[in-house]
């Protein structure tokens, strides 16, 4: 059953395009990655989907979230859907957590103000949350503030806020970015653990392809906005029919593979454009090695269980296929 369905999702600044076109959809309990590089539209996606967008911004398409469309409805509504039946963990802890509260405040705070009760119940309560985020000494731990935690702390405090009520719903924006790569597999661990708990759907974002390979069923890889490419996680791995995908893939492997690459390894040529630089047609085709003048007309996102936008896609998951090598 259909818990999210995004329908044509568009996000402006001005006259440029941010996010153009998303369409998507998430079942109940389901866990789906969005990937692509800084600049392709992840972040932004998801601000759309809670409604935590600037100002300055306009919004087309509809995201429904069982059925209710976030885009129409009021703030008032929005707020009361965020931290309760939607968790949210960011970034970059530092800046969502407040650094003039201790955490287990900040924790018995989403409670409270969702699920109401007193001060007490509602600390107890954040206690139970530290404990199931694995802290070994929770009241220790509720005493703190922010800056007296490490990284992979503060994150974990930013998981037990996101499923303190929960939710039927949890999204991730870049989770592991900044920690190290054995925090990482433990953050990872703790969250797939907690979302199966709750029985919610995650939507996880970020560059890495190993950390959603891991986590998520289904994949969304973005690009200029746009999705260039969709299915099932493993499918979309073993076989990429777009070329950015497989530059992706690439140069990933390489990274992970290290010296046994050689000292050249595959690169995406080029960089990712600013927001409103990106070419007519095929956001991809200034760095794509396969782009001929048909390019230049948008390729609609074909195919049903895995879809992909592009007019020359990769018949064969080679990797002297991969598109914009440098």
């Amino acid at each position: 059953m259909t818990l999210l369905a995004v329908e044509d999702l568009t996000v402006r600044f001005g006259d440029a395009a941010v996010v153009a076109d998303v369409s998507f959809e998430l079942e109940r309990a389901g866990r789906l990655g969005l990937i692509g590089e800084s600049g392709s539209g992840k972040s932004m996606t998801a601000l759309a989907l809670i409604g935590l967008l600037p100002e300055e911004v306009t919004v087309s398409g509809r995201v429904l979230f069982d059925g209710h469309d976030v885009i129409s409805m009021s703030e008032a509504r929005r707020c009361a859907l965020r931290g309760d039946r939607i968790g949210m963990i960011f970034q970059e802890p530092m800046t969502a957590l407040n650094p003039v509260m201790r955490v287990g405040n900040q924790v018995a705070e989403v409670v409270r103000l969702h699920r109401g009760g007193s001060r007490r119940s509602s600390h107890e309560r954040a206690l139970e949350l530290l404990e199931r985020v694995e802290f070994r000494d929770p009241p220790r731990i509720a005493r703190s503030y922010p800056h007296e935690l490490s990284g992979g702390q503060r994150q974990r405090i930013m998981v037990a806020m996101a499923v303190a009520c929960s939710p039927a719903l949890v999204l991730a924006d870049e989770p592991t970015t900044a920690l190290d790569v054995t925090v990482q597999a433990q953050m990872l661990r703790l969250l797939g653990r907690l979302v199966s708990e709750e029985g919610a759907a995650l939507v996880l974002i970020s560059h890495d392809l190993a950390v959603v390979s891991s986590t998520c069923d289904r994949l969304l890889v973005m690009y200029g906005g746009r999705i260039v490419e969709r299915g099932p996680t493993a499918t979309v791995l073993e076989r990429p029919r777009h070329p950015y995908t497989a530059g992706l893939l690439a140069t990933s492997s390489a990274v992970s593979e290290g010296a046994a690459r050689g000292p050249e390894l595959p690169t995406i040529r080029g960089s990712v454009p600013a927001a409103g630089r990106f070419p007519a047609g095929c956001v991809f085709r200034s760095r794509c090695d396969r782009a001929t003048d048909e390019c230049k007309t948008m390729p609609p996102l074909e195919g049903d269980e895995h879809a992909f936008a592009c007019w020359h896609p990769i018949e064969q998951p080679a990797a002297a296929s991969v598109g914009g090598e440098a």
